[in-house]
């Protein structure tokens, strides 16, 4: 069973609940699995009831303490009702995938109820050849792309008859908090933090000190090394630097593409790179090609990429990565040239010492007002033309409530960025979810095919 949560929100985790004051900064994060069939829904509520049961964040939702004194916290909902939380939707016979996109659209777009925990799912029936789809929403304040695969191991099967589970971990019994109480433990939580922080203080001196005096020239470049990182990291930006996409809105639209895995692993053994820079490479030759058909070329694109720091044993709940956001050079033609100056870019920002201080400079950014939080957090955020996500998910046949899962699209929120690509590998293919914000590219399906484009001229390279 999962370890216990913490009652309270990481400060990462409370930085994207509260920067939501701006609704264009949602981050929801869609899940579609497509499934050759309807599944049982007996069975696939029984597997959600034991889910809710193993990760405990499933049954929590967000109290916010008066006057933001200490960060929102989690507790167990006193009338948690799993069929809030599932749905079943029958859509006219034959739907094609595009139709299903369409109608999931609205879904990705709509805020959660913040009284209840923040997921739901929604199977929908009628697709094209019998299929179905299971549409998973949760909010990023939850879990990451990662960790929304561990929760997704606790729902499904390894065949089609697996015999269901017969025995679950007992549902933890809720909280009741009143406003008084939230406020003293808040005040509490708080006052224990800046007391840990300052008992801390003396040793990380003296550790400081011992080191600086062991190597006096060594300790002053890490320290300007550390700060130039910080710098970098959360440096301002005035505008994207697409001089294309530059507004922002509340509309989206879902797209998704597929190329086997074998081919995106050929094309970068091909250029000896790794699968995310031909997948990242790819997304920017879409890109160049977009701006192009507009006679707007431009040099430099900003991307955010997230940088995984989950480590072995934790849990699947809240979120365990740093937004490394950096310029990249959407000016270079040669496919193989673009993905090593993307590999070489992607190791220089995984190395940056600012990544490891991520949570440290939420905690720094939460301390303001909200209104404060959401201009500065969002006027960065809002300053980026794309982000790209690589979450590696199931390399063999999933079942639930009976139907195996033949494609499993991520599409990640664009929180202010222009467009989401996000790769999710499964099985032999690599499945591409696409989240355009509409008032950054009225005439979508030109982006989309010029993101084919550029995909499919990665695949080449592994084909000569």
């Amino acid at each position: 069973m999962s370890k216990d949560f913490s009652t309270h929100m990481s400060d990462a985790d409370a930085l994207m609940w509260n920067i939501e004051k701006d609704p264009i900064l949602r981050s929801t994060i869609i899940a579609v699995g497509i499934l050759e069939h309807a599944p049982d829904w007996d069975r696939l509520k029984a597997r959600y009831e034991i889910a809710t049961r193993e990760v405990p964040r499933l049954r929590q939702r967000v109290l916010s303490p008066p006057l933001r004194l200490g960060p929102p916290r989690w507790a167990f909902e006193r009338d948690f009702d799993i069929n809030f939380h599932l749905r079943r939707i029958q859509i006219p016979a034959g739907s094609s995938h595009r139709e299903l996109l369409d109608f999931i659209a609205p879904i990705a777009m709509t805020s959660f109820d913040r009284a209840r925990p923040l997921w739901e799912t929604t199977v929908i029936e009628g697709l094209e050849g019998g299929r179905a789809a299971m549409v998973m929403k949760i909010h990023h304040s939850v879990t990451d792309g990662v960790g929304g695969v561990e929760i997704l191991a606790q729902l499904v099967d390894l065949a089609a008859d697996a015999e269901p589970p017969t025995s679950a971990p007992a549902a933890p019994a809720h909280e009741t908090i009143g406003g008084a109480a939230l406020m003293r433990e808040s005040i509490e939580h708080t006052t224990r933090r800046w007391l840990g922080i300052g008992s801390r203080v003396p040793s990380m001196a003296m550790d400081t000190a011992l080191s600086a005096a062991r190597d006096p020239f060594g300790s002053t470049v890490r320290a300007v090394d550390t700060a130039k990182s910080i710098g970098r990291t959360v440096a301002p930006a005035s505008a994207p630097m697409s001089p294309l996409m530059t507004q922002r809105g509340m509309g989206r639209r879902l797209d998704s593409l597929t190329v086997t895995l074998d081919e995106m692993k050929r094309a970068a053994k091909a250029a000896q790179g790794s699968l995310n820079d031909a997948f990242v490479a790819a997304v920017i030759g879409g890109l160049m090609r977009y701006h192009q058909r507009h006679d707007s070329p431009t040099d430099e694109l900003r991307m955010t990429m997230p940088i995984n720091l989950r480590t072995e044993g934790a849990d699947a709940g809240g979120n365990h990565f740093a937004p490394a956001r950096f310029g990249v050079p959407s000016n270079i033609a040669d496919p193989v040239e673009r993905m090593h100056a993307v590999g070489a870019l992607v190791q220089v920002w995984r190395a940056e010492p600012a990544l490891a201080l991520t949570e440290a400079l939420a905690g720094v950014i939460n301390r303001l007002p909200t209104s404060t939080t959401t201009a500065l957090f969002g006027g960065m955020l809002k300053c980026v033309d794309f982000v790209t996500s690589n979450v590696p998910g199931a390399p063999f046949p999933i079942f639930i409530g009976g139907a195996q899962m033949t494609e499993l699209f991520a599409f990640g929120p664009p929180s202010g960025a222009a467009v989401n690509v996000t790769l999710l590998s499964h099985l032999d293919k690599c499945c591409i979810g696409i989240v355009t914000d509409t008032a950054a590219v009225p005439d979508v399906d030109q982006l989309i095919e010029d993101i084919q484009a550029g995909f499919d001229e990665i695949v080449a390279l592994g084909a000569v």
